[in-house]
């Protein structure tokens, strides 16, 4: 028989910080940074698209172009797929830091909002 108290393996131990730091808290710091500059790069995305539109109705005014609704919409709208797909990759990629990848993506819900 063994003489040896148990003990539990820092594994099993769900509440030690190592468990905690590595499976939860810098999990979470990375979705954190990720949710920041995913939402300051949309902010900067947005203002940039927005200067090429009134652009565009600038240069239309003027007769320079031509720009009709549909293909401004069209254009809208492809950019909005691509935001939506590049969002998916993020979060597809951020739930698997972890086993559950609850916590990352806990900290790019955050990031986005603080950002």
């Amino acid at each position: 028989m063994n003489d040896y108290p148990i003990h539990s393996s820092p594994q099993s131990d769900i509440l030690s910080s190592a468990f905690l730091l590595g499976n939860v808290g810098a999990p979470f710091v990375i979705g954190l940074a990720v949710g920041y500059f995913a939402k300051k790069m949309l902010r900067l995305a947005l203002f940039l698209g927005g200067a090429a539109i009134v652009l565009l109705f600038v240069t239309e005014y003027y007769g320079i172009t031509e720009m009709t609704d549909e293909k401004l919409q069209s254009a809208a709208t492809a950019a909005t797929g691509i935001a939506k797909q590049s969002g998916g990759f993020l979060m597809e990629r951020l739930s698997h830091i972890t086993s559950k990848g609850v916590s990352a993506v806990a900290g790019f819900f955050v990031g986005l909002k603080i950002g």
